[in-house]
């Protein structure tokens, strides 16, 4: 038998092989995740344009970002934190633009506590987030903080220094895997 690095081995030598690959295999650790911490922490911060493509690159990057840490893109965790974050990003483009102006994402995910905290700041103080409350059927826009308070735990808003402010929200964090 020919190996990949040209050299010929037989049988038994191969045998030999697979047998020391079990055993490094049964002794490898579990992975953690990329990004995690070894007691289950992990965050995500980054500054999107404040244009409807902002927003989709924020969503995208946290789904992303989730997956590294072990959620899969059709979790209900995943599908919880992609929703909560398409929503207040898309908040900061149509309330919290101001020209010239960045929004940021700030996702941090607490392993022990089993729960993501999204943060999502702009630029613009003087429009805070109201209650939220369901619009008329006929009216097409309105429901987002809505979905927030479903989703959420918690939320709220708090302001930014040295300009703007942030809304945040705190949502569930159940492993696929079952271990939070």
């Amino acid at each position: 038998m020919v190996g990949m690095t040209g050299k010929r081995t037989t049988t038994a030598e191969k045998a030999e092989q697979v047998e020391r690959a079990g055993a490094r295999e049964a002794v490898r650790p579990v992975p953690r995740g990329f990004g995690l911490t070894a007691n289950g922490y992990g965050s995500l911060s980054r500054q999107f344009p404040s244009t409807p493509r902002g927003a989709r690159l924020a969503r995208r990057s946290v789904v992303r970002q989730l997956g590294h840490w072990g959620f899969g893109p059709m979790t209900d965790a995943t599908c919880s934190v992609a929703l909560v974050v398409a929503e207040l990003a898309a908040n900061a483009v149509c309330h919290g633009r101001l020209r010239g102006r960045n929004f940021h994402v700030r996702v941090d995910y607490e392993g022990p506590a089993s729960r993501f905290r999204i943060e999502v700041s702009d630029a613009v103080l003087g429009r805070t987030p109201e209650d939220p409350k369901l619009p008329p059927d006929d009216q097409e826009s309105g429901r987002g903080l809505f979905l927030v308070e479903c989703l959420a735990s918690r939320w709220g808003w708090e302001p930014r220094n040295p300009i703007g402010k942030t809304v945040w929200a705190e949502v569930a964090a159940v492993r696929p895997d079952g271990e939070g």
